[in-house]
């Protein structure tokens, strides 16, 4: 289970449960099961018009990976990838064709095959640039589904208030304010459901597939170098420090203070000299 997911669960639980019991006379004052409805069911409506049946339910089968921490086997491609460049410098296709029947990373195994089949490096990075401009492409518009039912959620809110408005005026002629009070509690509420499902469901999801993309990308562009390294001969000992760049992870790129500096007599001393 993704642990920032579960804080964010645990945190909107306990808004939810402030705005209901310390805000409210009556918990049930926040229930109003026809204003959900319209915008759950007027969200989902407006989604499918929008949008293919097929990419609707794929993204669909996606919210799972908000729940669960994904691991992009970085450490792994990169052991497979300077394995496979010692034998590949070495000579020895036979064996990198062996390696390659265990390798499970698919985008790896492509750009490696091309390799062995003394594909052009041209043609190499053009078809791989390409899988990745593809990846990505389609991964932005399964976010962007998230992203069109966040907007679409507050404006079926205010269409369910307007709904509600029109019944109370319907009643107002009597004056009763017992009737017009509830009724127009029922009118905001839809409001406040369009709002909080956009802003703590459909966005945060969107984001997240948003950030998954970031890291997939990142692993590919590494596979990427690492074939390009392979291509071009150069020692495994040079590749496998050039990948491990990818994943080094430096909290200011540009300065580490855990590194303690020079005397500064021997700075002095170094730039008289």
């Amino acid at each position: 289970m993704n642990p920032s997911t579960l804080i964010g669960i645990f945190a909107s639980i306990l808004l939810l449960v402030s705005v209901l019991f310390f805000t409210a006379e009556s918990p049930e004052s926040f229930i109003n099961f026809p204003g959900l409805a319209i915008v759950v069911t007027g969200t989902l409506a407006a989604t499918f018009i929008s949008y293919p049946l097929k990419e609707v339910l794929r993204v669909v089968r996606l919210v799972g990976l908000v729940f669960r921490r994904e691991n992009t086997y970085m450490r792994d491609d990169i052991r497979e990838l300077v394995d496979m460049s010692r034998l590949w410098f070495k000579g020895d296709v036979r064996a990198v064709e062996r390696e390659l029947e265990h390798t499970r990373n698919p985008f790896l195994r492509t750009g490696i095959q091309l390799v062995i089949a003394n594909t052009k490096e041209d043609e190499i990075f053009d078809m791989l640039r390409w899988r990745i401009a593809r990846l990505k492409a389609r991964e932005h518009a399964e976010a962007q589904i998230f992203r069109t039912m966040a907007t679409y959620a507050p404006a079926f809110g205010m269409i369910g208030t307007l709904v509600g408005l029109v019944n109370m005026l319907e009643v107002m002629d009597a004056g009763d304010l017992q009737v017009i009070g509830p009724r127009m509690a029922v009118a905001l509420l839809t409001t406040f459901y369009g709002i909080l499902l956009a802003n703590l469901v459909f966005k945060p999801i969107a984001v997240k597939l948003e950030r998954r993309t970031e890291d997939r990308l990142i692993t590919m562009n590494m596979v990427l170098e690492g074939i390009s390294l392979i291509t071009k001969r150069r020692l495994p000992s040079f590749i496998e420090e050039t990948l491990n760049s990818f994943v080094a992870n430096y909290h200011d790129e540009i300065r580490d203070n855990s590194v303690k500096p020079r005397p500064d007599s021997s700075v002095s001393s170094a730039t008289k000299g």
